[in-house]
């Protein structure tokens, strides 16, 4: 008789696209959360006028600026757990979490001695005397709240490494919530608060991270993962984790500081051209970030599942969970695509202000020609977080962030040298921009194929005298 084995339909194939989209849908809800807020809060201030609306954008960015190098250092967390956990070391996971806590109060110290500094280079870059008074507000009060955003990342890389990614999500909804209804309540002045205009919106992000904040602690401190994780036992300096986070975490760190650097380095130097300029450029790049940060839970998801596998050296699932985070990807992109080309107009007009301005006027030829250009590049940015998300989980942080950071100061060098020497459009600028950032996806996808990263070992199955 033939011997025949039945598959279980509920269970999902490893590395398989089920799998994959188990621990990705929750973070790109989260994702998505972290993104209509930011988008809300801009959207609320388009009401008020186009130069508030710039001005939160350049303060936000520059806060991102100031606790980059720190999110990607901590965030590397996740496949660092992942790794562990696919090793066998469930025990390891919570000490990774609890070396990531020290990174971030170390941190907290740094970014607060260095804020007058970010302050200066807003004077620098020559943002628009109507909108660096307004920027500088709104900076002066985020950057206050910037741990309770590093606790964050600290947190949900621990939960998105061991899979458990609902609970981000939920953080992440309660946040928007919360977020959402504070800022109108502050901008505009409801229910017996005054209004606050752009510090309302500032405000109101803090309270909504705080919220976000108690819910992973309470997942985190509570019955079921400390028993699975003997999370007790795990508040201590670990050295040998804490050197595995820093030697293969910096990279990631210094990838995400120093590109996210150039990109608010692009959108200054957009600014500078003047307001019309600037808001088109804030109007493209609001809807940019709609198309890409949702994209970042795949990217955590592929992290995940392959720092998994390859902690438990299983390469061929690896292989087949960063194809899986492709397809979704692409998936995703086609119907931003479809957005861009299609609805640019419509998607321009939803910034459109409150009482009649010129500025805004002016802005909505060249806002739609960036919005039909960047549809080029949508399908692209799948390919580019997919293989991102498995470097990292395999450990492979170096190349990525050398090739991540070369690619992003040409683009800056080559906006400058369009705008600022040969005195062309910012249409052509545009354009630039988005062909070095196509070929990105090449020159990542040709990594990936090379097989290099299949080669590095970060956690080892038989740890000896490192087990925890």
């Amino acid at each position: 008789m033939e011997n025949t084995v039945t598959k279980n339909p509920a269970l999902p194939i490893p590395g398989g696209i089920r799998e994959m989209l188990a621990i990705a849908l929750p973070m790109v809800v989260s994702h998505a959360c972290d993104t209509f807020m930011t988008f809300t809060d801009r959207l609320f201030l388009s009401r008020l006028g186009p130069e508030v609306m710039n001005a939160a954008m350049g303060g936000g960015m520059m806060n991102m600026i100031m606790i980059s190098f720190f999110m990607g250092l901590i965030g590397y967390s996740t496949a660092l757990v992942a790794q562990y956990l696919g090793a066998g070391r469930k025990n390891a996971c919570p000490l990774v979490t609890t070396q990531a806590f020290i990174f971030v109060f170390i941190a907290y110290g740094l970014i607060l001695l260095l804020k007058p500094l970010a302050i200066s280079f807003f004077h620098f870059m020559h943002v628009p005397a109507e909108q660096i008074g307004p920027q500088t507000q709104y900076f002066n009060i985020v950057v206050f709240g910037t741990i309770m955003g590093l606790l964050r990342v600290a947190l949900s890389s621990y939960f998105s490494g061991i899979g458990r990614t609902r609970i981000v999500m939920a953080a992440g909804l309660a946040a928007m919530v919360v977020n959402i209804v504070m800022n109108y309540v502050l901008i505009f002045g409801k229910l017996g608060f005054p209004a606050m205009g752009i510090r309302g919106a500032a405000y109101g992000t803090l309270l909504g991270g705080f919220i976000s904040i108690i819910i992973l602690f309470a997942g985190y401190f509570g019955i079921r993962n400390r028993r699975d994780f003997h999370v007790g036992k795990s508040f201590r300096i670990y050295p040998q984790i804490m050197k595995k986070l820093l030697y293969f975490g910096y990279p990631a760190g210094l990838e995400f500081m120093l590109t996210f650097f150039a990109f608010n380095l692009m959108i200054l130097i957009f600014h500078s051209m003047g307001s019309v300029t600037a808001t088109a450029t804030t109007i493209m790049f609001n809807w940019d970030m709609v198309s890409y940060v949702p994209l970042v839970g795949i990217e955590v998801a592929v992290t995940s599942l392959v720092g998994r596998y390859m902690g438990a050296r299983d390469i061929p699932t690896a292989k087949k969970a960063a194809f899986s985070g492709l397809k979704a990807g692409a998936i995703y992109s086609l119907i931003i695509l479809i957005l861009f080309i299609f609805f640019p107009k419509l998607l321009v007009d939803v910034f459109r202000p409150d009482r009649d301005s010129a500025v805004f006027e002016a802005a909505v030829p060249t806002a739609i020609f960036m919005l039909r250009v960047a549809a080029l590049y949508v399908i692209g940015e799948a390919a580019i977080i997919t293989f991102i998300g498995v470097l990292r989980g395999a450990g492979d942080t170096r190349w990525a962030m050398r090739v991540s950071v070369t690619m992003h100061y040409l683009m800056a060098g080559g906006i400058f040298l369009i705008l600022k020497v040969l005195r062309l459009s910012p249409e052509i600028a545009w354009l630039a921009v988005v062909l070095v950032f196509m070929s990105l996806s090449v020159v990542f996808f040709l990594r990936f194929q090379s097989g290099k990263w299949q080669k590095i070992r970060i956690v080892e199955q038989n740890a000896g005298d490192e087990n925890p």
